[in-house]
């Protein structure tokens, strides 16, 4: 049977996460006895059972909205226009409460098998760990809480913010004790060894990258000491998990790339997936995934321009090296690319799993032309909240970016270290392996323009690990939100968001059917006869270019200060011993 976390949850003989709405507010003595709860393995697993909803939901995992995918509308931290909140739910403490709640509790402490004790520990430690990773990316410095609560305790109340580095060293120590007591055996549902291993290298590239490119505002120690460790868990992971890059071609599309996201249950891809957050069709606990792709009122996502440029041609070569490149129409752009590109977007030829219908891009669902199809399943998914495939957390093809990229940071990398990560993802879609030699005598022009940070004698292989992870993971956990806040790289959240190029006013067959799928018309909007109608005022030139979207936003970026979010007013009124942010 798959569960889902919230049928896991309602399974539970007790659960406590309802009880604390409010970090400060005590559990209930009338439901429970905490002092002695933990006298069995399974009161353990229903504690630990509500700290899954922890993890993200669906929207989250698959609604990034940065510079890879273009909706009708920008969030404040891309249009530079956020404030300083009253109120932020990104500033909460309850989910930590609950958490610390069981490591310190006597009972739990005392519990007669210490490897049990440990397993749920460790779980737990994981969540702690997961919890500040989160707080650190949010607001760099916070308070550090190992302990509980309670209303009377003023001092650790009213405690100023400690360092990230303090933070961060808690949390990779919190890794290492989930790593050293958290099952082996493999489970897409459940926290595992493998798992926190997976999170540990996520942490420490991030953390590591951070304060390599953000050494002269911040002047944090360590940066290499934390790119070595998530070189070293990723290779740990690799050498000893047993996970590979899923590589079937049995799946709903027969693309091994396509099915790793648009498969129903995670279990069918858990060669490579190491968690998955479970949605179910039968138990009526779905998601919008689809409609939120296929719907004309949910922001008509479309891939943004740049993120189709950076495909490789399928022979390796790059796309931005071809004279013209910037003029070419859609359908000759998308030929002959990495086979990415044609099972992330719609390309000539796409088919609906279960049709036989070609498609073309839908301009009445995507801003940009380039509309997506990473995650998309069946059309009987398309209705409101009617989605319920798995959402893929943790998977093991980040795992090997992140080693690579922790090694050319270190200036360490090699070409086998390359080969057994880079190329392993490039078999899966049959690319040219990456040459570090190649790539390192004649850096990409097109990245380094777009990464202006990056200035080592890895400049070349660095440019192309970032290509194939912002490939690799586009819409995909917020990853490229939170690579270009490690990078330095907001500014380019401030360049326009482009869409597919149109040479003048004209109909087009996008992908060459014979039908017209958009009409681009000037002066006034003639009768609708059919394909959708785009005023040629709406692109970039007015004889003729690029779609512009969001046109009507003027997006900025303070590199003095929008690299952390600002504390909300009302707690920094509560504890005035907390400091905000530079610049708030």
């Amino acid at each position: 049977m798959k569960l889902s976390y919230k049928l896991i949850i309602a399974a539970s003989l007790i659960s406590f996460t309802n009880c604390s709405k409010d970090y400060l507010e005590r559990y209930p003595t009338d439901q429970v006895t905490p002092q002695n709860f933990f006298r069995s393995e399974g009161a353990f697993i229903s504690y630990t059972n509500g700290f899954y909803p922890q993890f993200p939901d669906a929207a989250y995992i698959y609604g990034e909205a940065v510079d890879n995918v273009v909706k009708s509308s920008v969030n404040a931290e891309v249009s530079g226009t956020r404030i300083v909140p009253t109120t932020d739910s990104k500033w909460g403490w309850s989910d930590l409460r609950s958490i610390n709640f069981l490591l310190n509790n006597t009972s739990a402490i005392n519990y007669k098998d210490a490897a049990v004790r440990d397993r749920y520990f460790g779980l737990a430690r994981f969540f702690r760990a997961q919890f500040y990773f989160e707080k650190v990316r949010w607001f760099g410095d916070v308070p550090w809480y190992s302990n509980v609560l309670e209303n009377n305790d003023v001092e650790n109340l009213m405690k100023p913010r400690d360092s990230r580095v303090l933070i961060i060293d808690s949390v990779l120590a919190d890794l290492d004790f989930a790593i050293d007591n958290l099952p082996a055996a493999k489970s897409v549902e459940r926290v595992t060894k493998w798992t926190a291993l997976a999170l540990k290298s996520r942490v420490a590239l991030y953390e590591g990258t951070w304060r390599k490119y953000h050494h002269k505002e911040f002047n944090l120690p360590g940066a290499e000491r934390l790119l070595a460790l998530a070189a070293e868990a990723s290779l740990k992971f690799i050498n000893e998990s047993g996970y590979i890059i899923y590589n079937k071609t049995t799946g709903p599309s027969g693309k091994p790339y396509q099915d790793l996201f648009a498969t129903i249950n995670a279990d069918g891809v858990a060669d490579e997936v190491i968690l998955a957050r479970r949605y179910s069709n039968e138990q009526a606990i779905r998601h919008g995934l689809q409609f939120y792709m296929t719907a004309r009122t949910q922001g008509k996502p479309g891939l943004e321009k740049s993120l189709v440029n950076s495909y490789l041609m399928a022979d390796g070569s790059r796309f931005t090296d071809i004279p013209g490149y910037q003029i070419m129409e859609f359908y000759n752009e998308v030929q002959n690319r990495d086979p990415r590109l044609a099972q992330t977007i719609r390309t000539p030829g796409y088919t609906r799993i279960g049709q036989t219908t070609s498609l073309a891009p839908d301009f009445e669902a995507t801003m940009t032309g380039y509309q997506p199809i990473k995650w998309m399943n069946i059309v009987a998914m398309d209705g409101n909240g009617q989605s319920y495939h798995d959402m893929v957390l943790f998977r093991a093809g980040e795992v090997l970016l992140n080693y690579a990229e922790a090694l050319a940071e270190l200036g360490t990398l090699t070409q086998a270290d390359l080969n057994m990560s880079i190329k392993l993802l490039r078999d899966r879609v049959n690319m040219p392996n990456l040459d570090m030699s190649v790539a390192n005598a004649q850096p990409d022009p097109y990245l380094a323009d777009m990464y202006k940070n990056v200035g080592s004698d890895n400049k070349g292989v660095i440019l192309e690990i970032r290509r194939e992870r912002r490939i690799e993971l586009v819409m995909e956990n917020n990853f490229r939100w939170d690579d270009l806040m490690r990078w330095k790289e907001g500014h380019l959240l401030t360049r326009p968001f482009l869409g597919m190029y149109f040479p003048g006013a004209g109909n087009y067959d996008l992908n060459r059917d014979g039908k017209v799928d958009v009409e681009i018309y000037d002066g006034a909007k003639p009768p609708a006869t059919g394909p959708y109608q785009i005023a040629s005022s709406e692109l970039t030139l007015s004889t003729g270019g690029y779609i512009l979207t969001n046109r009507n936003i003027n997006k900025t970026f303070r590199e003095d200060r929008d690299y952390l979010w600002p504390l909300p007013i009302e707690d920094r009124e509560l504890n005035k011993n907390l400091a905000q942010n530079p610049n708030w």
